[in-house]
């Protein structure tokens, strides 16, 4: 099942991006940076165009990694990185903090930044200001991250505390090595017999022939700002840019058309345009009203789509929609279902030659795992916690749950006390989707070396999702392996069907194709 948090979807408004016909290594990242921006900083010998140059530079390297250009976080602010906020001492603060990040994102994120690096490219007169962005910006995560060896040596000693992590996913892992960072004694407890959570690279195929395939998570989704991509970086693994041509099929396996590609994805961006026109109009729509039913009400409104294949396709749009946000457009807020899109990640989608979990098992090295630990009870008050799983207990000063949405909701976890009603509330309310797969390796490449993703329309509305978009892994898994991918309504049969059932389905519809 593929992960909502990282989906491989494209984006929910542009669909099948643009990005580059070729592959890359992140390692030239490093070089490319040199080239564009010039080389490193100094503090002599540039001009005041330089230096108003590589400023306006920096601010865009930081607004990719979500900072605002001429602003402050709110993070920040409750950090206190300034003594008065608004005023000259911000604008000098923004732009350090802007220079701090940049120089360790375009510079070699194996090696670790230090303020005295900083020194030799901003005047002594700021030193303050050094402290204060750097501080800030390394114990929350932005700079000197990650798995590089280099970065060992400057763990400190374990005089912070103990911590219990409950949970080896993505999450875990990175929360626990950002805990050994700041001197913590750390163990981290998993349920399962192995690391990922939802990322979880398996090898499919007979003997001699496997291909590694994503089950889980498959795309880095936006390499700009990703720390995925940071990982990748520091562990020289090639990552494969999603390309651009995504062909679709009708249902009976024909190419469709390009112009009438082209005129309904323009049709469905206008209704989404207009979703979005209407929000503002009406002050917003009530919680309970569906993107789905609005969406439906505006398609008829301007008789859009009045064909059976331009129906088809519209629906093959919507069904990405529904895969963009891993549900069902009649269980999304028309309110508030784009609410995560001022937090995307740009930048191109990206393959991770090899699969995900050669992330996964670099963030493992140096952190204590215990595997199988079930945990069902967590006790914790003034004199620290206590993580119960089975007939075990571990002892803490602190503990951090990073387990799925899922789990908490059905009460898996005993907290005592009880956690406060805010958090209750929030477990209650919130939702989380559904996404299926069907992982396939052949004895060839039948559908085009230079493919990486085409989609198939299906007949009927309620099926849309059925096998609208494969994934083309050759490039990356070592074989001729294709993913197909279940969204929506579809995706909720999909759990109830037999799997030599779905197997048919899928393998009928790629006999189908005329594969141009």
């Amino acid at each position: 099942m593929e992960s909502p948090a990282s989906n491989g979807s494209v984006s929910k408004r542009s669909l099948r991006r643009k990005v580059n016909l070729r592959s890359y290594d992140e390692d030239l990242m490093d070089e490319l940076f040199e080239k564009q921006l010039g080389g490193g900083l100094k503090k002599r010998s540039r001009t005041k165009e330089d230096l108003e140059k590589e400023t306006e530079t920096e601010a865009m390297i930081a607004m990719s990694l979500g900072f605002p250009i001429d602003a402050l976080l709110e993070e920040e602010v409750r950090a206190g990185v300034v003594r008065q906020l608004g005023g000259k001492e911000q604008n000098d603060y923004i732009v350090i903090r802007n220079h701090i990040l940049a120089l360790w994102r375009r510079g070699n994120v194996r090696l670790w930044l230090s303020k005295g690096m900083i020194r030799e490219t901003v005047s002594n007169e700021y030193e303050h200001l050094i402290n204060s962005a750097y501080d800030f910006l390394l114990y929350n995560g932005y700079i000197n991250f990650g798995v590089s060896p280099a970065f060992t040596s400057q763990l400190p000693e374990s005089n912070e505390g103990t911590a219990v992590v409950i949970g080896a996913g993505l999450a875990g892992l990175a929360a626990a090595r950002q805990l050994l960072s700041f001197g913590y004694k750390v163990v981290v407890l998993e349920g399962r017999n192995r690391p990922g959570g939802r990322v979880y690279t398996q090898k499919v195929g007979r003997e001699g022939k496997f291909s590694a395939i994503d089950v889980g998570g498959s795309i880095i989704t936006g390499i700009h700002a990703n720390p995925l991509g940071v990982l990748a970086r520091q562990l020289s693994i090639p990552l494969h840019k999603v390309r651009d041509n995504c062909p679709l099929y009708k249902p009976n396996g024909a190419p469709v058309d390009t112009e009438m590609d082209a005129s309904v994805e323009f049709v469905f961006n206008r209704l989404l345009d207009k979703v979005m026109e209407l929000r503002q109009i009406m002050g917003g729509f009530a919680s309970d009203t569906s993107l789905g039913s609005v969406l439906e009400t505006l398609r008829k409104l301007y008789s859009v789509t009045r064909s059976t294949d331009e129906r088809q396709l519209l629906d093959w749009h919507l069904a990405n929609l529904e895969y963009a946000n891993a549900g069902c457009l009649s269980n999304l807020s028309a309110a508030y279902w784009d609410q995560d899109d001022p937090y995307e990640m740009s930048g191109d989608h990206c393959f991770l030659a090899g699969g995900n979990t050669r992330l996964i098992k670099a963030l493992c090295e140096g952190v204590p795992i215990f595997y199988g630990k079930t945990v069902n009870t967590i006790r914790y008050g003034n004199e620290g916690v206590e993580v119960i799983a089975g007939d075990q207990v571990f002892q803490a000063d602190i503990a951090l749950c990073t387990v799925p949405l899922g789990v908490l909701k059905k009460k898996a976890i005993s907290f005592e006390p009880e956690l406060p009603e805010r958090k209750l509330a929030a477990i209650e309310r919130m939702g989380f989707g559904l996404l299926n797969k069907v992982a396939m390796v052949f004895p060839h490449v039948f559908w085009g070396e230079d493919q990486d993703t085409f989609g198939c329309l299906n007949e009927y509305s309620h099926q849309r999702g059925e096998f609208f978009l494969f994934y083309c892994y050759h490039t990356v898994s070592g074989g001729p392996a294709l993913v197909a991918l279940v969204a929506g309504e579809a995706a909720q049969a999909f759990e109830s069907t037999n799997p030599s059932i779905l197997l048919h389905r899928v393998l009928t519809v790629l006999k189908g194709i005329t594969f141009i």
